[in-house]
């Protein structure tokens, strides 16, 4: 895994770099080395982010991909594991996190948002909460298999990812899950989550969950920002070849991006660029 050695918990790296012959390089300084060392390691990571800590204290972090620095390109979230019992789709996620650099896209990865509750292999956070039951938006007190915490936003985790998007501000956000296989359609833009469901070969889906969708991650995103958010669910027992093949490719097909490498300094706006917008 990425090793995040910073103490704000924030870890730029320095872009990858497409090789060239090139004459020696100059001195460095050492903070200039070992970023470097980190973009060799993992040359799809250009940035680090520490979003927060689980009630047991456990890193959440996010992993930023593709090109922050590019204007136009559309912003992605991709979060896997909000259900600690559900972890297949973390899989795609740390795919593509380990692999090549990827252009056309600013993308960041959640590999695993509840930490104790995949640690406990349970649904729940470590104080027994339903993190998509914790949200503000039309939170409701739900108890039992859906247990929606004393209060919204009472979580850490919670806090930590309202945070993160709040900053973020992204265009797209899917959020993975298990065991139901389909793409939700109850989302403020159908056309993208036909989009998703096509690409991603999951059949479309209405996942109402009646008198216990209050406060979910989704439902407080559509409703506070501009961007859309959605809800992926695989089956029990997805493929390997579907975690690491051809979800992954499917995904930086969807959002315009794709495997690549490039230089240091300003890359021109492509108006080309696909966009996913529907």
């Amino acid at each position: 895994g990425i090793r995040d050695t910073s103490v704000t918990g924030v870890q730029t790296c320095a872009l990858p770099i497409s090789p060239a012959p090139a004459p020696p390089a100059p001195a460095t300084s050492a903070a200039g080395s070992v970023a470097a060392a980190r973009a060799a390691d993992h040359p799809a990571v250009v940035e680090t982010r520490l979003l927060g800590r689980s009630s047991e204290g456990r890193p959440i972090r996010a992993y930023r991909l593709g090109e922050p620095a590019r204007a136009g390109l559309p912003t992605v979230v991709l979060i896997a594991v909000m259900h600690g019992d559900e972890r297949a789709p973390r899989r795609i996620l740390t795919t593509l996190v380990d692999g090549e650099p990827i252009i056309g896209a600013d993308l960041w990865i959640v590999p695993t948002y509840n930490p104790d509750g995949a640690a406990a292999n349970r649904r729940t956070s470590a104080t027994g909460v339903d993190l998509n039951r914790n949200y503000p938006y039309r939170w409701a007190d739900l108890d039992g298999h859906y247990e929606s915490g004393p209060r919204p936003a009472s979580e850490p985790e919670t806090r930590a990812m309202m945070g993160f998007l709040a900053d973020v501000d992204p265009d797209y956000v899917l959020s993975f899950h298990q065991p139901l296989r389909g793409v939700d359609t109850q989302t403020k833009s159908p056309a993208f989550s036909k989009r998703v469901a096509r690409a991603l070969h999951l059949p479309r889906s209405s996942f109402t969950c009646g008198s216990t969708c209050h406060g979910t991650m989704t439902m407080w995103f559509n409703h506070r920002f501009d961007g859309v958010a959605l809800t992926v669910e695989y089956g029990a027992h997805p493929t390997a070849r579907t975690l690491t093949r051809q979800a992954p490719a499917a995904l930086l097909r969807l959002f315009g991006a794709q495997h690549g490498s490039y230089d240091i300094g300003p890359v021109p706006d492509d108006p080309a660029t696909p966009s996913p917008r529907g």
